[in-house]
């Protein structure tokens, strides 16, 4: 895989969250962190809401390794949930879902990687390798999962987009797709009516359109079930 950009130096991994429900999947995962990558430091989170309060709470871990399948989201929903609660972490997504349309949709979404659950050790050591010199990493038995970068689906693009967003960007584009109108925004977010504005317009700046409910269209694209594995259309 080709880096996103010119890596200055290589991150060291001393710590990480995992988001994964099943305890002894985490168990293992943890201590094979800890072979492969030198971290210490593990904290755990069995659902997306428990994660995202522990970001809120101050956790500061150098990596997410996230589980797409969780008891609480659909789809990429927990993914692009935690980019924007923390856009300075690199996330990597480590799920049983490996079919090149789940990985080319993941890394769209803002993974920094993406490792095949019950991968051999090897792989996990050169996934953390890649991300710490700032790359994004797939498996190359999976590398057909970006190879049509440049013939996007609509819902590839709509996801490139959405990812673009900060986290209460989201959540004011979350509210308009419920109809709702600046003044209650505001007041439901406990936020002035001109920082909705200005948010809504970074909103249709980011997702290159001109109107709500040209942005609500993108929305409800990104969140089409369409193409994605059946295991993933629960909700």
């Amino acid at each position: 895989m080709k880096d996103r950009a010119a890596p200055q130096h290589r991150t060291e991994f001393t710590s990480a969250l995992i988001v994964e429900d099943h305890p002894l999947f985490c168990d293992a995962l943890a201590m094979t962190l800890q072979a492969v990558a030198g971290i210490e430091t593990v904290i755990h989170a069995e659902r997306l809401a428990e994660a995202l309060d522990k970001i809120e709470e101050g956790a500061t871990p150098d990596v997410i390794v996230l589980d797409l399948n969780l008891p609480d989201v659909n789809g990429l929903d927990g993914l692009m949930r935690l980019k924007q609660a923390a856009p300075e972490l690199p996330i990597m997504v480590v799920s049983s879902l490996d079919e090149p349309r789940v990985i080319r949709s993941a890394i769209l979404a803002g993974a920094a990687g993406f490792v095949p659950k019950h991968s051999r050790r090897e792989l996990f050591r050169a996934a953390f390798a890649a991300i710490g010199r700032g790359e994004v990493f797939v498996p190359e038995a999976n590398g057909e999962a970006l190879a049509e970068g440049n013939g996007l689906s609509p819902q590839d693009e709509a996801i490139r987009r959405l990812s673009q967003l900060t986290r209460q960007q989201a959540n004011i584009l979350e509210q308009i797709c419920e109809g709702k109108m600046n003044k209650q925004i505001a007041y439901d977010l406990n936020i002035a009516e001109t920082t909705v504005k200005a948010h809504v317009t970074a909103i249709m700046r980011k997702l290159g359109v001109c109107s709500r409910t040209q942005a609500v269209l993108i929305a409800r694209e990104a969140q089409s079930m369409s193409g994605l594995p059946e295991s993933w259309r629960t909700g």
